[in-house]
């Protein structure tokens, strides 16, 4: 073995994966040594192993015989299943952003004028949120992200039923209310300040749908000390955008 393959894969589906890898990456049609040259691979390797490539249509080649990826790559994806459900497209962005910010992820959707969590990473808080645990939508950030893009005649129907308080943090009247989906608005970004549970806080992003109307909100919850809003905000808001574009590719 030549000293520049000993990091190169041993099996031949890792060896295919990192040549599809590399043509993947590539701005342009790539030629056979480069491809050895940039996955480590003897020349000969390459050449036998894109020669099959090709004949199943798995790589082409153009016409000075350099190499991309084939249309038998587009057939096969074109038949992966596609997500069927907002949770389907949110599971995996969800457990992505645990991992970013070590805090606990929520999705919501609005049931009336409650919101109801419809997933949960959880992250070691001691608060009992449950998946179709259900709470007034005025009270959580989740729920002020998908009021402040709601039509106004639901915003008047949950103000008209009363904004009941769950902390002395919570907002109680219309104005104050008011005035902070106005700030969502313009943020992107909603907070829940102890108004729902006292000692806990969190920062949530609204999640549209693909006819880009309101669909769920996204929320990262901690206690209060450890919740850094301003960047979890950008964490959240780059995943609620995230998977409001998957709802989008996928129809939903």
């Amino acid at each position: 073995m030549r000293s520049d393959e000993r990091n190169v894969p041993i099996s031949v589906v890792a060896r295919v994966a990192l040549l599809l890898r590399v043509v993947e990456e590539s701005p342009g049609p790539v030629g056979i040594s480069d491809l050895a040259s940039r996955t480590g691979m003897a020349k000969g390797t390459v050449h036998r192993l894109v020669g099959q490539l090709a004949g199943e249509q798995i790589l082409e080649r153009t016409e000075d015989g350099r190499l991309v990826l084939g249309v038998r790559l587009f057939e096969l994806g074109s038949s992966v299943p596609l997500p069927r459900t907002l949770t389907d497209v949110a599971r995996p962005l969800m457990v992505d952003l645990h991992r970013a910010t070590d805090r606990q992820i929520h999705l919501a959707v609005l049931d009336g004028l409650d919101v109801v969590y419809v997933e949960i990473v959880r992250g070691g808080l001691p608060l009992a949120s449950s998946i179709g645990g259900r709470l007034p939508a005025h009270v959580t950030g989740v729920g002020k992200a998908m009021l402040a893009y709601s039509p106004r005649a639901l915003v008047a129907e949950r103000i008209a039923a009363g904004l009941p308080a769950m902390t002395p943090h919570t907002l109680t009247t219309p104005e104050d209310l008011e005035r902070n989906l106005q700030d969502i608005r313009s943020e992107g970004t909603s907070y829940d300040h102890e108004e729902s549970h006292l000692g806990i806080s969190c920062v949530a992003a609204p999640v549209f749908g693909a006819d880009k109307r309101i669909r769920a909100g996204l929320s990262v919850t901690g206690q209060t000390t450890r919740m850094d809003l301003h960047r979890l905000g950008v964490a959240v808001r780059t995943a609620a955008f995230a998977i409001s574009r998957q709802l989008r590719d996928a129809g939903l």
